[in-house]
């Protein structure tokens, strides 16, 4: 099976987004995958889960306006928000009848799961790669709490499934109602791909259908 890759932009408010998109003549599912706040889209554990499930499924890549402009500092929550939306609006129009995963890491993981609950077509899992718990520390010592952001997505019952490194300075959610954690060995930057493909494929097999009868892959 030929997988085709395009790579497009997205207008946003804020500057174009660019989404580095996989997909096949046979698509089980849509996978949109965001990144960390100063990285991209070649993060280890992104790759790892762009090749986590077990049918054939387009993969999309989201690079945030700012990373396009060549900045590495993120703008505020609510302009990732919002470019985030423009390209699920955009990735919706071209898989409209496709179930789909929202994910992302560190970052990228907090602005999936805030669209998540936003998003006019709900995912039907969020995938937080090294959602980071607990913020940087202020200069009094104190750590702002970002768990209300992912809880708000077992809230609505959509299910969660967070992995993050064992030493992960930032923290690891706990299990929650609709939510499941998987510690492996790793700090926040989670390189081991193996580990992490091996955490993500039965839960995202789930959601997306076998093969149809008669179908096979090359």
């Amino acid at each position: 099976m030929i997988v085709e890759v395009d790579e497009f932009e997205v207008p946003t408010p804020h500057g174009p987004a660019v989404v580095h998109l996989e997909h096949a003549s046979y698509c089980g599912g849509l996978l949109v995958l965001g990144h960390g706040a100063g990285g991209g889209i070649e993060a280890p554990d992104l790759l790892a889960a762009a090749t986590s499930a077990p049918v054939p499924i387009a993969v999309a890549r989201v690079l945030q306006p700012y990373r396009v402009a060549g900045r590495k500092a993120p703008p505020p929550a609510a302009q990732l928000d919002e470019a985030w939306a423009c390209v699920l609006t955009e990735l919706t129009e071209r898989f409209p009848d496709t179930d789909q995963v929202h994910g992302g890491r560190s970052s990228g993981a907090r602005v999936a799961c805030r669209g998540a609950v936003a998003a006019e077509k709900r995912p039907v899992g969020v995938l937080a790669l090294a959602f980071p718990l607990l913020a940087p520390a202020r200069k009094d010592g104190t750590r702002p709490d970002r768990s209300p952001e992912i809880d708000a997505v077992s809230d609505a019952g959509i299910p969660v499934l967070a992995v993050s490194g064992d030493r992960d300075r930032f923290g690891v959610p706990p299990v929650a109602p609709h939510r499941e954690v998987v510690t492996v060995r790793g700090d926040h930057s989670l390189k081991a791909k193996g580990p992490v493909r091996e955490a993500i494929e039965p839960w995202i097999a789930r959601f997306f259908p076998p093969l149809p009868q008669g179908l096979e892959l090359d």
